[in-house]
């Protein structure tokens, strides 16, 4: 198994059909290499694959990614996308041990998201989970601020001062994605 880092425009054609299939977002299904090159150019790429190529798991780094939390605005990567071709192999368990060490090695500050039901999985991974707070975060759906989908924050790589205000998000304690204009 090889561990790989890419910045999305050195992705090959086949490597963007292979992330595609592997993500199954059926609006991205059959995007092609240029739309998929403009729509993750603010991304990075980490995989795992065998010694033929094929990828055995997949997770992006987003450093598109604002919150406004307390008036303030914060920029973070955010870990986005993470699967695996096979599930109990280890692949999603060694690329996140990878990606890890990649984020603190780089000092990358760097959170993620997921359902109360991947909690144990990320929880096997030794991830720091603020559990319940992601609903705190608010995103601006046409024109109308709603509730994240998600539960929890994982913390890949964070500085004590923003975890701690991560960690006071609340029903009373918004923060808001900012997105471009």
């Amino acid at each position: 198994m090889k561990h790989q880092i890419k910045q999305t425009k050195a992705l090959t054609k086949n490597e963007i059909e292979q992330i595609l299939q592997l993500w199954e977002i059926p609006a991205w299904k059959n995007m092609n290499a240029h739309d998929f090159h403009h729509f993750f150019k603010d991304s990075e790429f980490h995989f795992l694959t065998d010694t033929h190529e094929h990828l055995l798991a997949v997770i992006r780094l987003n450093f598109d990614f604002t919150l406004e939390i307390m008036g303030k605005k914060l920029a973070f990567a955010e870990a986005v996308g993470l699967v695996a071709a096979q599930k109990k192999k280890g692949y999603g368990n060694r690329l996140v041990q990878h990606f890890t060490e990649y984020v603190i090695k780089r000092n990358i500050e760097t959170i993620g998201f997921c359902h109360h039901e991947l909690r144990p999985f990320y929880e096997k991974c030794e991830i720091e989970i603020l559990y319940d707070k992601a609903k705190a975060i608010k995103e601006n759906v046409d024109s109308e601020w709603i509730n994240a989908e998600d539960d929890d924050i994982l913390i890949f790589n964070v500085s004590e001062e923003r975890k701690k205000l991560l960690n006071q998000l609340s029903a009373q304690n918004n923060a808001y994605l900012m997105t471009k204009e």
